[in-house]
């Protein structure tokens, strides 16, 4: 059975009524500042994760992970932070099959049941390869109940 799919508008507001458990981003090892969801949450998270990526904890490299509390600074309790590796030209749709199926990885093995996530690539590849990637390498390897996909673009109810 595969987790029922909603949208929602990416905004700062929206992240504290999310009612997940996970909000997964993406950061890429050179787009600074963040932007997107990452930038959101790094606002209401005062800086840390512009901390890590100045200290170095964190790169932004492909296939790393960071799993961190949001300490109640956003309606998620927790956030778990991927690595793209190169952003701009680099990411392309296997290399966006790769991060979103390791996402799956990562959020299963942290015993994610209910997640939002920003699609990365905005900007670097067509919505339809971006969309198709996501139903090919994320959704069924995603054992949760329910995906929030975060969007600038029109929205569409869970099914």
């Amino acid at each position: 059975m595969s987790a029922a799919v909603s949208t929602v508008p990416l905004s700062l507001d929206a992240l504290d009524p999310l009612p997940v458990d996970t909000l997964c981003l993406f950061v890429t090892e050179d787009e600074r500042p963040l932007t997107g969801a990452a930038g959101y949450v790094d606002w209401r998270l005062c800086g840390q994760l512009s901390r890590l990526l100045v200290d170095g904890f964190f790169k932004g490299t492909r296939g790393e992970s960071l799993l961190l509390p949001s300490n109640g600074r956003i309606g998620p309790p927790r956030v778990v932070i991927l690595g793209l590796g190169p952003g701009g030209e680099a990411l392309h749709p296997g290399t966006l099959r790769g991060a979103l199926s390791q996402a799956a990885d990562v959020l299963n093995r942290a015993g994610a049941d209910t997640i939002a996530v920003e699609l990365p690539g905005r900007g670097a590849l067509p919505a339809e390869d971006r969309s198709s990637a996501f139903q090919e390498a994320f959704v069924p390897a995603f054992r949760g109940a329910r995906v929030t996909l975060l969007s600038d673009g029109p929205t569409r109810p869970a099914r």
